[in-house]
Parts: C-alpha cells; sequence; structure tokens
C-alpha cells in the first residue's frame, strides 16, 4: 500500500541531496522476533564517517474504531518498556508479506473482537525517525460490530469506549501520551469537525 504515500520521504532525500547520508558499511547487532538492530558505518555530506544505530522494523497500523454513536473504542494494555498501563487505540505489528488494509482488519478484529463495514486510510507517521525504520499506517474503521476477541497467548488488553472530548482531554492532561493515539485522535478531530474531508473509504 506504499502508492497511497508516493514514497515522500524518498522525495525529500532527492530535494534535499545536500544533507544526505551515504552508507558504507552495515551490520546486523541483535536479531529477535520483534525486531532487529544494525550498527551502520555512514558517510556524510562534509564526507566524514559516522555511525548509526538504529531499529529494524516490519512497520505496523493502527485503527481508530468510531461507533454509530460518536464514542470510540480503545484499549488498556501493560507496556513494559514504560512500566505502565497505556491507553490506546487498537494497533498491531505488520506479519510477514501482509499488507497494512489485511493487518488492520486483523488486529481490530483479535484485540478488540469488532469487524467494520468500512476502512478509511488516513495517514503514514513515523514515530521515531531518530532511530527505528518503524511507520505506522493509521486507519479510521466505521460500521462496527461486536464480537469475541481473539488475543494471542500471553497477551492481555482490555476494552472501553469513550467520547472524543474524553479523549482529548486525557491527552491534555497528560493521562494519555501514546503518540499514535494522540496523532490518530488529532486527525479524527478535524473529520468531525468538518476542517478535514473524510476520504473516501479503501474497504466497504
Amino acid at each position: 500500500m506504499a502508492e497511497r504515500t508516493g514514497h515522500p520521504e524518498q522525495h525529500h532525500l532527492e530535494h534535499h541531496a545536500a544533507l544526505n547520508e551515504t552508507r558504507v558499511s552495515s551490520k546486523q547487532v541483535y536479531k529477535g522476533p520483534f525486531m532487529t538492530v544494525n550498527l551502520d558505518v555512514v558517510r556524510l555530506p562534509d564526507g566524514k564517517e559516522a555511525t548509526r544505530e538504529y531499529v529494524v522494523h516490519a512497520g505496523a497500523v493502527m485503527v481508530i474504531p468510531l461507533l454509530d454513536d460518536g464514542r470510540v473504542l480503545l484499549e488498556r494494555q501493560y507496556r513494559y518498556a514504560t512500566g505502565k498501563v497505556m491507553i490506546e487505540y487498537p494497533a498491531g505489528k505488520l506479519d510477514p508479506n501482509e499488507d497494512e488494509l489485511t493487518c488492520a482488519k486483523r488486529e481490530l478484529e483479535e484485540e478488540t473482537g469488532y469487524t467494520a463495514r468500512e476502512y478509511i486510510y488516513l495517514t503514514r507517521i513515523h514515530p521515531i525517525i531518530s532511530y527505528s525504520t518503524e511507520f505506522i499506517d493509521i486507519y479510521l474503521a466505521r460500521g462496527l460490530t461486536a464480537g469475541e476477541q481473539k488475543l494471542d497467548e500471553g497477551e492481555f488488553i482490555e476494552t472501553f469506549t469513550a467520547t472524543v472530548p474524553e479523549v482529548s482531554e486525557w491527552i491534555r492532561s497528560g493521562e494519555l501520551s501514546d503518540v499514535k493515539t494522540i496523532i490518530g485522535t488529532f486527525w479524527l478531530e478535524k473529520f468531525l469537525s468538518g476542517t478535514w474531508a473524510v476520504p473516501a473509504p479503501v474497504e466497504g
């Protein structure tokens, strides 16, 4: 589904070529089931060399499930790296050879039990540009039908609903600090206010 983004990052690299760094060598220093870590040597714009450590990530999706009554469906999940339970929209990593829309549908059903009549592609974000290749494609899901969760073994997720103003207040107060959920909520507010037109569904 990369065609939807038009590879803007490639355009910017070409347009601002004087800022480019060129890979000289690359070494994989860690490989795990979720990610790998590379250590590269790069040539800087002034000709000098430097090292770059970064996470290689397959990419992910996030779904904003919008209920017919205007509320949104959210999750609470303990995130070990932060040491706290976080409020998030459903999200997950792409499986090998899986396209983004298929992943969005799968993650929504597995984590919440819901299926959707239509999915609307919103945007692609790069949440950690300094040391990760990860991107997250954000979808809006409407026409929801409830079902049963299909959580993976060892996965513990609570689902709940909230109004968009409630979510916005949690963002303002810092109770909700997950960056993808914050960005998704800002997009949703633009659509609900009529400031931005809602794109056509990619399915439904």
